[in-house]
């Protein structure tokens, strides 16, 4: 990555870092994807199980790949028979992986969710939430967090999955109300209760949508 964008982006992460530290989570800068798997694996424990939801920057960084073949009890719910066993295992699962359809500059976490798994265990079960984001995924503030989440990253997703919705087709939000609809709940994580819970790894590439 170009040098000045580098500088930019350590300088932007530590602001986002101290943001996450005001809202009692933790924040990490990986200058590249090697350094941001080595990180994450150093915040999971070998023995734990760990699930995600849909997280292509963990996959892009090779974590999942990582976490598969490692000393972990990973709870893989695309292979499982029973799909929503699967989804229920996350809920007491040592660590939930995931990533953010945005982020602002001031650390809070925007995810846009369909069936809602991914959304709903990052608020409430696992014992630990890790997030993998790019620094792609930073934004101003609220309003531009929620315009990329629901103008990039769910256009791009309703494509990904071959749905039939209005953005899939205009590659922007409709604000519709189609069956196909992966803008089902909006989870807005501005703080957290649970000191050590939630961590963040910002990473020096752009990854996922």
């Amino acid at each position: 990555m170009n040098d000045n964008i580098t500088k930019r982006n350590e300088l932007l992460a530590q602001k986002v870092i101290k943001g996450l530290e005001s809202r009692n989570m933790s924040g990490y800068y990986a200058a590249s994807k090697e350094e941001a798997l080595k990180k994450a694996l150093e915040l999971i424990d070998e023995g734990s199980s760990v699930t995600m939801g849909g997280a292509m920057s963990a996959h892009e960084i090779g974590l999942v790949e990582a976490v598969k073949n490692g000393n972990y009890n990973f709870i893989d719910r695309d292979a499982a028979t029973d799909k929503r066993a699967a989804m229920l295992a996350a809920y007491d699962a040592d660590v939930f992986l995931s990533s953010a359809n945005a982020m602002t500059e001031d650390g809070v976490i925007v995810n846009i969710d369909g069936n809602s798994n991914r959304v709903s265990a990052i608020a409430q079960g696992p014992k630990k939430v890790l997030f993998i984001v790019g620094m792609n995924k930073i934004c101003d503030d609220i309003d531009g967090a929620m315009k990329r989440a629901r103008n990039v990253a769910a256009p791009i997703n309703a494509q990904r999955f071959g749905l039939n919705t209005p953005c899939a087709k205009t590659g922007s939000c409709m604000n519709c109300k189609s069956p196909d609809t992966i803008c089902c709940q909006f989870l807005i994580t501005r703080f957290s209760r649970h000191e050590g819970r939630i961590h963040v790894i910002l990473v020096n590439d752009n990854l996922g949508f």
